[in-house]
């Protein structure tokens, strides 16, 4: 069984109907940690070595987070840009999470069609999460396709409901599944 690490970065979290739906359908699952961001550094004080710890702890690693500004609220990049240390991440020594999985989880306001060459913001969802991509490549992991909710704005409850069951069947076969094969697909 995996162990897999939730790292839920949302500054209104109190507001989000959707982050709150996928915490959840997740909160009481063995095996599963989630470690909320703004609640441990409301001051943006990143303790590195704790966040070292639990990365290293973890087979399966999550970044759940709203689709800001087209990346990830400030807290996030704020963690990823001192957690993942050269020496202990990527470069020479940097080997503490060479072939560990990880993932983009998120919630837009804006439904899928607005993420796409056509749509008003022209790229797709995965374009712009290329640079999460690059920074687990550059740090040996195995990034899996991300997870998405979209149009957060208009989902109704029964939609909702659906897409944090989804997220919790996608976070059981992965801590459960005996092997996972890239690319990951998730089942509808």
């Amino acid at each position: 069984m995996r162990k897999i690490l939730i790292l839920f970065a949302h500054p209104k979290y109190e507001h989000s109907d959707a982050n709150q739906a996928l915490i959840n359908a997740i909160s009481n699952l063995e095996n599963v940690q989630i470690r909320d961001l703004y609640e441990l550094y409301p001051d943006f004080n990143i303790n590195v070595q704790e966040e070292q710890e639990a990365l290293f702890q973890h087979d399966v690693i999550i970044w759940q987070h709203p689709f800001y500004w087209y990346s990830c609220p400030p807290l996030m990049k704020q963690w990823i840009d001192l957690v993942l240390e050269y020496g202990w991440a990527y470069g020479p020594g940097g080997v503490f999470l060479k072939n560990k999985y990880i993932f983009n989880a998120i919630t837009s306001g804006g439904a899928e069609e607005v993420y796409s060459r056509e749509g008003r913001n022209r790229f797709s969802i995965e374009e712009f999460l290329r640079p999460f991509e690059q920074t687990a490549y550059l740090c040996n992991m195995r990034y899996l396709p991300s997870f998405q909710i979209g149009g957060t704005h208009k989902i109704s409850k029964s939609e909702l409901y659906e897409k944090a069951a989804e997220y919790r069947n996608l976070i059981l076969e992965l801590r459960d599944s005996e092997k996972i094969t890239l690319p990951f697909t998730q089942k509808d």
